[in-house]
């Protein structure tokens, strides 16, 4: 049941990080309707809003495809009928992975809070 809620969670988070990059291509990221909360400068400079866009459908969509790789070998876990299991160390490593998948899918948003300065 363990290996379904991480399946689940990783599966969550490709939906998630594929939005957030559909927003970027879009060009939609600085429409406070439907993308997210910029600076100001953001906002009204051509460039740095098309930058802010670049930046969150590339690292998003980066991040929704790193966010399916741990699916291969929880897969394989789930479909051996009870004979594999992860251990600690290999729970400990999926976590940590999922880590800098979100700490990949979160950068655009930081580097859009500086593109002002």
């Amino acid at each position: 049941m363990a290996y379904v809620f991480i399946i689940c969670c990783f599966v969550l988070l490709a939906v998630v990080t594929l939005l957030a990059a559909r927003v970027g291509r879009r060009g939609q990221v600085c429409d406070r309707s439907i993308g997210y909360d910029v600076p100001d400068e953001v906002k009204r400079d051509p460039a740095l809003r098309a930058k802010a866009d670049q930046l969150v459908a590339h690292w998003c969509t980066g991040a929704a495809i790193l966010s399916l790789a741990p699916l291969v070998p929880i897969g394989r876990v789930l479909l051996a009928d009870g004979d594999r299991a992860i251990g600690t160390a290999g729970l400990l490593v999926v976590a940590a992975y999922g880590l800098v998948v979100v700490a990949v899918a979160g950068y655009p948003f930081e580097k859009i809070k500086h593109l002002a300065r």
